[in-house]
């Protein structure tokens, strides 16, 4: 009996330890793709660089013939390439993959992401200029025209009301005599009633607070467009970075032009009193 348990055992042994032995390699070949499919971006920008220090007509030669990448005679006069290419042959399997960057004379460039951000940024700023200057130019013929109607009719009624004075005068030296006083040589030397009313803030002030405003509003857009350039990638945040330093800058000179010009005002007295107003 004793004999005939061991030779089972031994069977059972055998079963149990085939049935585990396959279990690893299932989990490599499961693992394995994945491990492919994250080193393939990294091995072509691994490829990219060692393209970069050899001569350019090589990228390009190998993109138009890729069965020279199984050509260990051309090869050969680049020892770094061959190298790289007997370390990773999947590259002569997918070349245009690992060959996407290289530019061939006679196709379209391709263009950086960075190149047509900024195109379509002043494509967009040349489109809001010339919308902005139409828009500038009909508001000022509107507004033109609104005054000169409103001068010409204050300007009727102001004669009409000179001609029915004169009217009322029935000789020569009541004209004279009304002449001769303050109030009728005010009457008859008084222009038509202007149209703009008189300003309430002085212009040094208005050109300072001015200034002061667009030195504010084009610095907090300098400062968003730098914030936005750290969020976005090196080739696109370039252009946003630029554009963000020199509106910062331009708001910052707004600013010191609007501090000095109060400062200048004020040693020469440009400014108005509440005194000399009032009156």
């Amino acid at each position: 009996m004793r004999r005939l348990m061991f030779p089972i055992l031994l069977v059972l042994a055998t079963v149990a330890f085939a049935q585990k032995q396959p279990a690893p390699a299932t989990t490599t070949a499961a693992t394995a793709p994945a491990i492919i499919n994250g080193d393939s971006r990294e091995t072509r920008e691994q490829f990219k660089e060692l393209l970069r220090r050899t001569p350019s007509a090589v990228g390009v030669v190998l993109k138009l013939d890729p069965t020279l990448f199984s050509n260990q005679q051309y090869l050969d006069t680049y020892p770094a390439l061959a190298a790289f290419v007997a370390q990773h042959p999947e590259i002569g399997h997918n070349p245009g993959f690992y060959l996407d960057s290289v530019w061939v004379p006679g196709d379209r460039e391709p263009r950086l992401a960075a190149t047509v951000m900024w195109d379509k940024m002043m494509e967009g700023f040349m489109i809001l200029t010339i919308f902005g200057t139409i828009v500038g130019v009909v508001v000022w013929l509107i507004r033109t025209l609104v005054e000169q109607r409103r001068w010409s009719r204050l300007s009727r009624v102001q004669t009409e009301v000179h001609g029915k004075v004169l009217e009322r005068l029935t000789s020569n030296d009541e004209l004279l005599r009304y002449i001769e006083t303050p109030a009728g040589r005010r009457f008859l030397e008084s222009a038509p009633i202007p149209v703009e009313g008189a300003r309430p803030v002085s212009a040094p002030v208005g050109r300072i607070l001015w200034s002061m405003q667009a030195g504010l509003v084009l610095a907090a857009a300098g400062i968003g467009l730098e914030w936005v350039s750290n969020s976005v990638d090196k080739d696109t945040a370039q252009p946003l970075y630029a554009l963000g330093v020199v509106a910062l800058c331009v708001g910052i000179g707004f600013v010191l032009s609007a501090v000095i010009s109060f400062v200048l005002s004020r040693r020469l007295k440009l400014f108005e009193s509440p005194e000399s107003t009032s009156v």
